[in-house]
């Protein structure tokens, strides 16, 4: 993962949430892309209402997808 394929996710219009995936496995959900910043070499990522963060090494990022924003799917109208 490059810092340039991160600010592409993160600089989308209308931002999407996505979740990281580190490559022990461990997952982290971005719903915000004022609370992550992508560094030179690694990804800082602010918990939201905490003063927990995370600093992610690019080589250690295995993926990162959008993620759904919490919204069902409304079936379609009948007429």
């Amino acid at each position: 993962m490059t810092a340039d394929e991160l600010r592409e996710f993160l600089e989308r219009e209308p931002f999407e949430p996505v979740r990281v995936r580190r490559s022990t496995g461990d997952t982290y959900e971005i719903r915000d892309p004022g609370l992550a910043v992508v560094m030179r070499s690694r990804l800082f990522i602010a918990a939201p209402g905490t003063d927990r963060w995370m600093l992610i090494p690019f080589l250690h990022i295995a993926a990162v997808e959008t993620i759904a924003n919490g919204h069902a799917r409304r079936p379609p109208r009948r007429r």
